[in-house]
């Protein structure tokens, strides 16, 4: 556990579902406010909320399109509204969807760069300049992927994306490292969540992915959100800049771990 987040407000953009639904309630263990935004309904939102009241902590929802610069100001004002302040803000909403390059269309391009790294970073924005105008020392926390340091055909526009966010982490923290705002990202690896359901229900499709993963498991949700508070917390205040991968090895080439190559 980590007190200093006790009393923390902290926004996390797609906290309904899979890995921000898991840091939306291990924040809220931490005594933390939680404010969870939601891009459509969410029929579990109600009992994330109460999850994070009965452990401790503080809840509040609102709507929004992570794309849309005036509904970032909106949660960001709903925070700042509801709970008095903002310290943390997760940068987490991101999609996907697999096309041959030849044939992605810029519609679908424009789609996933606007929501991983357009959207991650009107979040950053927003919070840095409230951050600036309220002398708050504050953490920023992007969503990453172990793709933007491994290619991943089909997938193009997600991981120039998520490489994207890499270089935009560390330019930020560099820049605003002097008023004591950190901003690190961390890069999860193959995670049991929603997005991933249909491909983890093969038993084939699974077996394919554990084999890239050093430690032999899919990992879980809640060892990302592990991740993220230690990230906000003060036990990481000299630490920014950083990528956290957090992947079982996968980005340790794998295929030499018999001693190949």
């Amino acid at each position: 556990m980590y007190p200093s987040l006790d009393g923390k407000v902290v926004v996390i953009t797609g906290g309904a579902t899979g890995i921000g639904r898991a840091m939306a309630e291990r924040f809220g263990a931490e005594k933390a406010k939680v404010v969870i935004n939601y891009f459509k309904e969410e029929p579990e939102l109600n009992a994330i909320l109460k999850t994070i009241e009965e452990s401790g902590g503080s809840a509040s929802a609102i709507q929004g399109d992570v794309t849309q610069e005036e509904d970032i100001k909106r949660m960001i004002h709903h925070a700042v509204k509801t709970f008095g302040s903002l310290d943390i803000m997760v940068n987490n909403a991101g999609i996907e969807n697999e096309v041959p390059s030849e044939d992605l269309s810029l519609t679908d391009w424009n789609k996933v760069i606007s929501t991983n790294l357009t959207g991650q970073f009107l979040g950053c924005r927003e919070a840095i300049g409230y951050m600036l105008d309220h002398d708050i020392k504050g953490s920023i926390i992007n969503m990453s992927s172990v793709h933007q340091e491994i290619p991943w055909p089909h997938f193009v526009h997600y991981a120039a994306s998520k490489g994207g966010v890499k270089l935009m982490t560390e330019t930020l923290a560099l820049e605003f490292a002097p008023h004591g705002i950190r901003v690190n990202c961390i890069a999860p690896g193959a995670i049991d969540t929603p997005i991933n359901k249909e491909k983890f229900d093969d038993p084939e499709l699974k077996k394919g992915v554990v084999e890239l993963i050093p430690m032999g498991y899919i990992g879980k949700p809640e060892e990302i959100a592990a991740c993220a508070v230690w990230l906000a917390s003060s036990e990481a205040s000299y630490v920014t800049g950083l990528t956290l991968f957090a992947d079982g090895g996968m980005t340790q080439y794998p295929g030499f771990q018999a001693g190949k190559g």
